[in-house]
């Protein structure tokens, strides 16, 4: 085969071999007589030839040019010297198409007993050339700044790209520095960065740095820049290549970006209104604005809507009522402010009114001045502020969330020289708009938390008395230690004969449903100790209520309205009598009362469970101790043991606790939760503690009656006389007609054994036992009537009245105020 250029040296065969890749050419294996001996796939894809019709046939019938005898010889012969040859070779396809090839001839080798060579090729193809006007097209014309620059960082040449960034003219860049054209870009740490590059050769890519420039003076830029060195020949450093380009808008997104996700987990960490506002500002200073002010509608402060602005703008107010709640500074003590935090706020003036509120459109200043505007006239004061602190630029955002407007945030730039540019505003809307879902969803917590506070602090007793019984003390913990709301109560209930009822419970679960289920019960426990039923009763009827309501709410989807439904409570009702000193209980589910006696140690009374409210079918059993007077009678929840581990653990710490000698019952109630329970605990406490008295005989006196119409007469003048041993004697005349009233009653349609028994409390009790349980009942009499009318008179001459039903009978009371 005949070559139309070869190359005779090895440099030239290196220095093309790295034009040829083996893998994808055509190859061939070719004898020393010129025959084919193979033919590879490649060589049939790229001459059209199978393998079947060239092996065996001379290569030389391929070429497109006579054949040069000696110069294949030659070429032969320093191939069997073991050198290799490329070179450009012009060949004819099957098609009779001429193809110009890059052909590659390895050394010798031996292989069926004669010399090969192998002989790889590929299509030679025309080479593109770059012309001098293209190249300096490129570089004049390319959207990236381009610079040379000499060992001693001098401007040697720059494109027009480059010259519009700066905004320096090419004539006043040459021959100088950067530092001395631009010393507030960062111009020293440029250049100590490119005299790395210089000293190491290592290139530096994407280096991003904010600065200004002379083009755009008033705004602050972002650029991306690259710094490669320039050697000649031998290597030998002799200048610097940089290229720039603007990256502002990808700098400012990304800020963006980066600022609202830091805000995320900054702002909005509490579900409090101030808190969450003073966030905002603490967020917004220094990182945005020198000055942040945070100005909030006066309901929002107090969790409530501010409907007055949820119509449209036509109809919103002209000047809405703001106060300040938040106010942060990059001054120490907030100088600039004209209004401090908790004080009205007067908004701006027309056009920027409650209208600029309701749009949610921000206000944009983005050069402020206190000469003109709103702030000459109607705010003087904030315009001396203005210009003595040098506020130059003022973003002001309406707060809005879920079509509600809570008020407005303010920031402003004073030491900080740069203006706020439209990105800014943009950070600002996000900023502002996270802040203000935060607020609202604070808000409507704090509307729900004031609304179940204010239920249960409705539902839970003002102030707790029990007579000259009991003196009585409380404690009460939700489990938010925050002021939450819980589902425990406790009550004492004045009763007849000057007894006292003691109840305490606790509804399962926390918030306003534990809450309204624990008024429910409250009120419900309240209404059957009216009706004097003995404490297993009482349990027992609101058993069936806690069922019954448990069955409607139900019924009615209560799960699906958020309503209070009733997933189980325990109580325990106990009934004190000071005469007696005798004390009758009743649990369901809860935890026994503890008993401190003056003289002994603590112990709990063993008192039937019984099974918590709401189970139905099963009976509660009432148990009675006799108290010690000055005993120490406590009624808890579960939570205030349950804070230990173990159960009998807590209860032996309460039992301790309540031992230890302290006159006043208060104090001892709060030492005795605080010890027990010295920090957060996940359930709500309650402790009612009393410390018992008793009623002696200089204060109740009884007599038995004869089953006998006159011996009315008697126990009405015994009654009228003790009174005044009293010394009540403006009681006597009404004490006469209560004690023959009543006597006469139960003479005339009860059963004996009949007895009467004044008490002396802090109220004057008549009572008459008899051994009937026929109900009393208060009829109207006619005029024409000679009787029905006993019980009408007993109503009107005293306080209250009433009945209660004993083993052997009942017993009617009324109860008249001592002067």
């Amino acid at each position: 085969m005949e070559p139309s250029r070869t190359n005779g040296t090895a440099a030239a065969s290196a220095g093309s071999a790295d034009l040829f890749d083996a893998s994808t050419d055509a190859a061939a294996v070719i004898a020393e007589d010129g025959a084919v001996v193979g033919w590879t796939r490649g060589a049939e894809a790229l001459l059209g030839y199978s393998a079947t019709e060239m092996v065996g046939v001379p290569a030389g019938r391929l070429l497109a040019v006579p054949e040069d005898p000696a110069r294949v010889g030659g070429i032969a012969a320093r191939c069997r010297d073991g050198n290799g040859w490329s070179g450009t070779v012009r060949v004819r396809h099957r098609d009779g198409h001429p193809l110009d090839l890059l052909l590659r001839v390895s050394a010798a080798f031996r292989m069926g007993g004669q010399n090969c060579f192998l002989m790889s090729a590929r299509e030679e193809r025309e080479r593109w050339t770059v012309a001098q006007s293209v190249l300096d097209g490129f570089l004049t014309r390319s959207p990236v700044g381009m610079a040379v620059l000499d060992r001693e960082l001098r401007y040697v040449w720059l494109n027009g790209t480059l010259e519009r960034l700066g905004g320096v003219p090419r004539e006043e860049r040459i021959g100088r520095r950067l530092s001395e054209l631009l010393p507030g870009l960062q111009a020293e740490a440029l250049e100590k960065l490119m005299r790395k590059v210089l000293a190491t050769g290592v290139p530096v890519t994407d280096y991003e740095y904010h600065g200004w420039s002379w083009a755009d003076p008033h705004r602050g830029h972002a650029y991306s820049t690259s710094f490669f060195p320039l050697a000649d020949a031998d290597g030998t450093a002799t200048g610097i290549c940089y290229m720039v380009l603007d990256v502002t808008e990808r700098w400012a997104a990304r800020r963006i970006l980066s600022m609202v996700n830091e805000a995320g987990t900054s702002i909005g960490t509490t579900l409090d209104v101030l808190r969450t506002a003073e966030e905002l500002a603490d967020f917004a200073v220094p990182r945005f604005a020198d000055f942040a002010v945070v100005d909030l509608l006066e309901p929002v402060l107090g969790g409530e809507t501010p409907e007055s602005l949820l119509d449209d703008a036509a109809t919103a107010p002209a000047r809405p009522m703001l106060r300040r709640a938040a106010l942060r500074s990059v001054r120490e003590g907030c100088p600039e402010a004209v209004y401090r935090v908790g004080d009205r706020v007067g908004f701006l003036g027309p056009p920027h009114d409650a209208r600029t509120l309701v749009k949610g459109e921000p206000l944009f200043i983005p050069v402020l001045d206190a000469r003109q505007g709103p702030w000459a006239t109607a705010e003087p004061l904030r315009a001396d502020r203005i210009r003595a602190f040098g506020m130059h630029s003022l973003i002001s955002v309406p707060m809005r969330a879920r079509d509600t407007t809570l008020g407005v945030a303010t920031f402003a730039r004073t030491t900080n020289p740069s203006p706020f540019d439209p990105d800014d505003v943009l950070l600002a809307r996000e900023l502002v708009a996270r802040a203000a879902v935060c607020l609202d969803n604070a808000r409507r917590y704090t509307r729900e938390h004031t609304a179940a506070l204010t239920l249960q602090r409705s539902l839970l007793p003002p102030a707790l008395t029990g007579g000259t019984a009991l003196d009585v003390a409380s404690s009460y913990r939700p489990a938010d230690s925050a002021g939450g709301v819980g589902g425990d109560w406790f009550d004492v209930i004045p009763l007849s004969g000057a007894r006292v009822g003691l109840v305490i419970g606790d509804v399962v679960g926390h918030g306003i449903s534990a809450a309204a289920s624990m008024g429910r019960l409250r009120t419900a426990v309240q209404t059957l100790a009216d009706m004097e039923l003995p404490p297993d009763e009482l349990l027992a009827h609101l058993d069936d209520l806690v069922l019954r309501l448990s069955g409607e709410e139900s019924f009615c989807g209560a799960d699906v309205r958020g309503a209070a439904a009733f997933t189980g409570a325990t109580c325990l009702y106990a009934v004190y009598d000071p005469v007696t000193r005798r004390c009758t209980m009743a649990r369901a589910g809860h935890p026994p009362p503890v008993v401190v006696p003056p003289d002994g140690p603590a112990y709990f009374p063993q008192i039937p469970a019984g099974p918590p409210l709401g189970l139905g079918g099963m009976a509660f059993e009432a148990a009675e101790i006799e108290l010690a007077e000055h005993s120490l009678f406590g009624l808890f929840t579960n939570g205030l043991i349950q804070a230990s581990d173990d159960v009998e653990r807590g209860l032996t710490r309460l039992a301790e606790a309540l031992a230890r000698p302290q006159p006043d019952l208060g104090t001892l109630c709060a030492a005795a939760v605080r010890d027990l329970v010295p920090g957060p605990q996940p359930d709500d406490i309650a402790l009612l503690l009393t410390r018992t008295h008793a009623l002696g005989a200089d204060h109740a006196v009884s007599w038995e009656v004869p089953d006998d119409p006159a011996a009315v007469g008697e126990i009405r003048t015994l009654a009228a006389r003790q009174v005044t041993d009293w010394g009540l004697g403006e009681l006597a005349m009404t004490t006469e007609l209560l004690v023959s009233e009543l006597v006469t009653n139960a003479i005339r349609y009860a059963a004996g054994p009949i007895s009467v028994r004044l008490l002396r409390d802090s109220r004057l009790t008549c009572e008459v036992a008899d051994a009937s349980s026929t109900a009393p009942r208060l009829r109207h009499a006619r005029s024409t009537d000679e009787g029905g009318r006993g019980l009408f008179l007993v109503a009107q001459l005293s306080l209250r009245w009433g009945a209660r039903y004993t083993g052997d009978g009942k017993i009617i009371w009324a109860e008249q105020e001592i002067p």
